[in-house]
């Protein structure tokens, strides 16, 4: 049997590594995972499932970049999972590792049956492959599900296709997560995750005007193309493995510079430095949009109303947690 979740290693393969003898025969899940999201969840535990009945190592395989950065390098893509916290997801849920294919020229050009034969067959050694509904591979997406499984019959190994996992009658996907953190749904986006909303990124130094507020924050830049609504929300942020509440502004700061999106960070009841250390933030509730103040008194009166509201709101739902 694989090891349990808690002694055994999450090893990651990349493109062309050799494949070890515990992870020999996988069970493998398909997918771009980005999100890692309650429907990606179902394919990677049918995955863990038949591996665990089987006594066998569970594998997902994913891409790095996303295909659509690769299709559309012009068109800046909101990924809710950079490749590091993505990983760091996958092994969260069983899995006994990941094989992650760089999507470059070499790989869009490969036709579904080259996929299939070279890196399902060739490379992983596959003894069942699990994939979503709407998976498609290969060249102009010419892999279907229907192929996989007329390939898996041909090449010898099992497949097992996901139905969609539906939420009042909607399907969860990564675009619907998306759609919903770019309007500050950020409950209706964690209720589809899984999770909340999580970005992670290293603090740098401010204009250090939240100390002259008396509101020093945790300063980060995210991803340029996140598209996370501006404004207050709720948030947790983990520090030395406890999560500490807090409340967050995601934005251009109106009252003062109107600069690039920064999101700024006050935790609560703590104090120390934090600067050049990686920070996870996890988005609980959006308080209200980014708004320009007439002068620094309204300003304070307005965060120690949005703190206020942080507060109890975190209050309970972190003690639940």
């Amino acid at each position: 049997m694989s090891a349990s979740p808690a002694s055994r290693p999450f090893i990651v393969l990349r493109g062309g590594d050799a494949v070890p003898a515990s992870l020999a025969d996988p069970v493998v899940a398909i997918g771009n995972f980005d999100g890692v999201h309650r429907g990606h969840r179902a394919v990677i535990g049918a995955a863990v499932r038949r591996a665990h009945a089987a006594g066998k190592p569970a594998l997902a395989l994913t891409f790095e970049p996303h295909p659509r950065a690769y299709f559309r390098p012009n068109e800046p893509m909101f990924r809710l999972t950079p490749e590091p916290l993505k990983l760091a997801m996958l092994a969260a849920t069983g899995l006994d590792g990941a094989a992650v294919l760089a999507f470059d020229a070499l790989l869009a050009a490969k036709d579904a049956e080259s996929f299939v034969t070279e890196i399902l067959v060739e490379w992983l050694g596959v003894g069942c492959v699990v994939a979503g509904f709407d998976f498609h591979f290969g060249r102009a997406r010419g892999g279907s599900p229907a192929f996989l499984r007329e390939a898996g019959a041909r090449h010898g190994f099992a497949v097992e296709i996901v139905p969609p996992l539906l939420d009042d009658g909607a399907q969860i996907s990564s675009s619907a997560i998306r759609a919903a953190l770019a309007q500050g749904r950020v409950e209706q986006a964690a209720h589809m995750l899984g999770a909340p909303f999580t970005v992670e990124a290293e603090v740098i130094h401010g204009d250090k005007r939240g100390r002259e507020l008396g509101y020093p924050t945790a300063n980060m830049r995210l991803d340029p193309a996140t598209e996370l609504a501006h404004g207050i929300y709720a948030v947790s942020v983990e520090i030395d493995g406890v999560e500490r509440p807090a409340v967050a502004s995601f934005g251009r700061r109106p009252t003062f510079d109107d600069g690039a999106p920064r999101l700024e960070t006050f935790v609560f009841d703590w104090s120390g430095d934090l600067y050049g250390r990686r920070l996870k933030v996890a988005f609980h509730a959006y308080l209200r949009p980014e708004l320009k103040f007439a002068g620094i008194e309204p300003l304070i009166t307005q965060m120690d109303e949005d703190s206020r509201r942080a507060r109890a709101i975190l209050g309970a739902r972190l003690s639940e947690g």
